[in-house]
């Protein structure tokens, strides 16, 4: 089997993660619909080394995050690198709306930080899973590990209608990881 030959973009972003001494680890699932699941999100830091690892691995996909960031001079850029703007009130039903994108599409990647903040949360918000079971879509862990300065992908998590069962597999991976302000890292378990 060939090596497949790397983009310049995929050689770029593997240049700058050496550069400021960091490396993409592990490999994307060859699956065309998932959640990425991004933890731990304890820094503005952690949305570059993410962008970084997507144009790394070339691999692209989408991303959420809070509406109020999406403007000038950032909001166009924020739109070219996948991202969808999120108005945080529960009106809105984004769980359902996210449910729906999945069942129009036939290729799609949202990555999510369950911690929905850089702010020190106590428990984690759980949209990002009943999007998944409600999708029938498998989560894919992504992660922020700044003890040893990774950022990658790991397992491949099929949840279960188990919420707490699916919860423990999470702990079980992201155990050892440390986000870049430890004290601000939310417990895995669902927010009530």
């Amino acid at each position: 089997m060939l090596a497949q030959k790397l983009t310049f973009s995929q050689l770029l972003a593997q240049a700058i993660l050496r550069l400021v001494g960091w490396e993409a680890t592990g490999s994307f699932p060859n699956i065309s619909k998932y959640i990425l699941v991004g933890a731990p999100h304890t820094s503005n830091w952690d949305f570059p080394l993410t962008m970084l690892l997507m144009f790394a691995k070339g691999v692209r996909f989408n991303w959420v995050a809070k509406q109020s960031l999406f403007r000038w001079p950032f909001k166009s850029l924020f739109h070219r690198l996948g991202g969808i703007p999120v108005k945080r009130d529960r009106a809105n039903n984004f769980v359902g709306q996210i449910v729906e994108a999945f069942e129009r599409s036939s290729h799609l990647i949202i990555a999510i930080s369950p911690e929905g903040t850089r702010s020190l949360v106590t428990r984690w918000k759980t949209g990002f899973y009943y999007m998944a079971v409600g999708a029938k879509v498998p989560l894919v862990l992504g992660f922020v590990d700044y003890k040893l300065r990774q950022v990658g992908v790991g397992p491949v998590v099929y949840p279960s209608n188990d919420i707490e069962e699916t919860f423990a597999q999470l702990r079980h991976f992201y155990a050892d990881k440390t986000g870049k302000y430890p004290h601000k890292q939310g417990e895995i378990t669902p927010a009530q």
